[in-house]
């Protein structure tokens, strides 16, 4: 995915700040928590920082417990030393993996978001990070724009379909771990719920 793209202001949806209209995409938004393994973490910022230090358990629990995603990020830049060494290999598939969980457990809010973006493209406004981002010189916008190209592949292979994923599987890569546990397929409380509730119904009497 590093490779540089160009995209046009005018047919592109650009998100920066939280608080845009579109900032929901952006991972550092919040009302968009997330539950692994029943640990609830807050913005997809928490997670993808967390998951950079698999073989540190209590460092995954400083930055999930911080409150703001910004510091959870300065966090994890703080003790960039103890980043897994296959990360530079491995960050892309891990950031499409915590923002299909980000949809799957906020369907209908990130969902609709996503939907509301048309067929235009998805940038990530981030002059000094053209690698997730891209920067803006006059009404064009060059940069990777790595988060951007992932959002518009949920955007294309979920939501427009309207393919509801109610379960993430995760990554198959060694030492996938959080807080020094495997992290297992991830499911939408509110559809566990939903199968629970079905199932039981299926067995009761019907006289």
């Amino acid at each position: 995915m590093n490779s540089n793209r160009t995209y046009q202001l005018a047919d592109s949806v650009v998100f920066q700040k939280t608080k845009e209209e579109f900032g929901g995409l952006s991972n550092m938004a919040a009302g968009y928590s997330l539950n692994i393994n029943d640990v609830i973490i807050p913005t997809a910022e928490h997670l993808y920082q967390a998951c950079r230090f698999p073989h540190s358990p209590e460092l995954q629990l400083a930055i999930i417990s911080e409150p703001s995603p910004m510091t959870a990020k300065k966090l994890g830049r703080q003790k960039i030393e103890m980043t897994r060494k296959d990360w530079d290999k491995i960050q892309f598939k891990v950031m499409k993996w915590v923002l299909e969980v980000k949809l799957s457990q906020n369907w209908e809010s990130f969902g609709k978001l996503l939907r509301e973006t048309g067929d235009k493209h998805i940038v990530e406004l981030a002059p000094k990070n053209k690698i997730w981002g891209a920067a803006k010189d006059g009404s064009v916008l060059t940069g990777t724009n790595a988060l951007g190209r992932l959002l518009m592949q949920l955007r294309e292979t979920y939501v427009k379909p309207d393919h509801y994923q109610a379960c993430v599987n995760p990554l198959e890569i060694e030492d996938f771990l959080l807080l020094g546990n495997p992290i297992g397929i991830v499911c939408n409380e509110e559809y566990e719920s939903e199968i629970e509730w079905s199932l039981n119904r299926s067995i009761l009497p019907t006289s």
